[in-house]
């Protein structure tokens, strides 16, 4: 199981003259000296700086989900060669995206990096406009020869999620909602029902999913303000799951599912949680009481190794697939619940992980990226 990369301290953070950009972006050097610079890195070797920025989706740095996981891993970067500096600015709403990446051009970043799917449509217009330009995107396919896509096929590791949530329920009911109505959300909560479904054909048990179902895509619950931000929205859609019988929830919403977590921490041991993109516990310590498990992804590392390839003049735009065979996805540890999962269940995930990466059970979600 992926252990995600903690976030990386910061050697040296100032803020430097926005231009027309969502915020102040955030600027970061690398933490070493120049003589405990990686081996092999020939911006090391041969001293000349090479500057990586970042343009973060909606949900904001801070928003213990994709943002974050992606800024840890330009961090990363930086930390594993002096000669890497990495700066990020966020994006207020979706109409930063085009201001903030123009802004990078500008500031002549070697390698810009978008984060979520929803900011493709900018990244390839940017692309267009400016031919010399390298981009990595999170969440989202390659494009060209200038963008390189980081996808995940988070709909393996959320398979295990939702067998584990169907094998750990008390009320027979489970629940996920999506911040957005996105298919990097709809992936994880394909695979988590589909989960719960193959748990049943297992074992012979009825555990229903509120909130989602793979064969019936429009009646799936989004939050309405699509914000990733939302955290009243994420605690009363989780209060609604539970007054309806769930006792653990599955949120694939960013900072919103921060609310499901709090409504969980409410509700005195009647609901529980999983989280998403990285290991709640860690990223979550205040609710790490009610978070049973998360359904990670990749994130950090897979950005951290696009920024220093690029680095060592190793661009590609050839697309980067997480999975379970290559711990871009997967469960994390029980943490406070390790007690409490029987050794039975962890040796059953162990083999449906198996079962997955040879094909034995084919995930059918139409949501997978199309590589992986």
């Amino acid at each position: 199981m992926r252990k995600p990369l903690a976030l990386v301290a910061v050697a040296a953070a100032v803020a430097l003259t926005a231009t027309a950009c969502g915020s102040k972006p955030v600027a970061t050097s690398g933490s070493g000296s120049s003589s405990s610079a990686a081996t092999g890195s020939s911006s090391a070797a041969s001293g000349t700086a090479y500057k990586a920025c970042m343009v973060t989706d909606t949900g904001g740095l801070d928003d213990h989900s994709f943002n974050a996981e992606s800024w840890a891993g330009m961090q990363a970067a930086a930390k594993a060669d002096p000669n890497i500096s990495v700066q990020n600015a966020t994006s207020a709403t979706e109409n930063d995206y085009a201001s903030n990446i123009a802004g990078f051009v500008s500031a002549s970043c070697k390698m810009i990096v978008t984060v979520g799917f929803a900011m493709n449509d900018a990244t390839v217009a940017s692309a267009k406009k400016n031919t010399t330009q390298d981009y990595a995107i999170v969440d989202n396919t390659s494009t060209g020869s200038q963008i390189k896509g980081l996808e995940f096929n988070t709909a393996q590791g959320a398979f295990l999620g939702g067998y584990f949530a169907a094998a750990m329920t008390k009320t027979g009911k489970v629940a996920t909602f999506g911040g957005a109505n996105y298919p990097t959300v709809t992936v994880y909560m394909d695979g988590f029902w589909e989960g719960v479904q193959y748990y049943n054909q297992k074992h012979g048990t009825k555990v229903q999913v509120l909130g989602w179902d793979e064969t019936k895509p429009k009646s799936g619950t989004f939050d309405p303000t699509q914000s990733f931000t939302d955290q009243a929205g994420g605690k009363q859609i989780a209060a609604t799951f539970q007054a309806q019988g769930a006792d653990i929830i599955f949120p694939v919403a960013g900072g919103t599912g921060i609310g499901a977590l709090a409504q969980a921490k409410a509700s005195g041991g009647k609901l529980n949680a999983i989280w998403v993109d990285d290991d709640g516990a860690l990223s979550n310590a205040s609710y790490a009481s009610v978070i049973m498990t998360s359904v990670t992804k990749g994130i950090a590392s897979a950005v951290t190794a696009a920024v220093t390839d690029a680095a060592k003049g190793n661009f590609s735009s050839t697309p980067y697939i997480g999975t379970l065979a290559n711990d871009g996805t997967g469960l994390a540890p029980y943490h406070d619940f390790q007690s409490k999962v029987p050794a039975t269940l962890t040796s059953e995930l162990a083999t449906v992980k198996q079962d997955i990466v040879s094909g034995t059970i084919k995930i059918t979600s139409k949501n997978q990226p199309t590589a992986g």
